[in-house]
């Protein structure tokens, strides 16, 4: 039950990229998130929806073109974490980003995101 929460939090969240318009942006965020959510990102930490709305925002405007944004493994959620693999495609064969996001859960909702993007690389050993 409680991965099922969380599956349907992550796909909200994952949802929001991939919004027909901007303007859904904030609810898509709004259901899925809680509204101090912390996300570190690429750029680093930054507090609340309007926060990774900016960032969702960012990446629907790519210069590649609007891309796709799927959640391409399942959750696993040892208790109140998860984490999931993402890609993140671009039109025409543009430009392709995958990576492993790790989200902490309160009462239903996302109020931890840690985005990795990229692959990690095999150990030099």
């Amino acid at each position: 039950m409680q991965e099922e929460t969380a599956r349907s939090a992550i796909d909200t969240f994952i949802s929001a990229f991939n919004a027909s318009d901007d303007s859904y942006v904030t609810a898509l965020l709004s259901q899925a998130l809680t509204s101090d959510v912390v996300f570190w990102g690429p750029l680093g930490r930054s507090e609340g929806i309007a926060a990774v709305e900016r960032f969702v925002l960012d990446i629907r405007r790519h210069p590649a073109g609007t891309g796709t944004m799927v959640r391409c493994s399942a959750v696993d959620m040892p208790d109140e974490w998860a984490r999931y693999q993402w890609v993140f495609t671009t039109p025409g064969g543009g430009p392709r980003l995958a990576g492993t996001d790790v989200v902490h859960l309160r009462r239903s909702l996302i109020d931890q995101v840690i985005v990795f993007a990229g692959e990690i690389e095999p150990s030099a050993s």
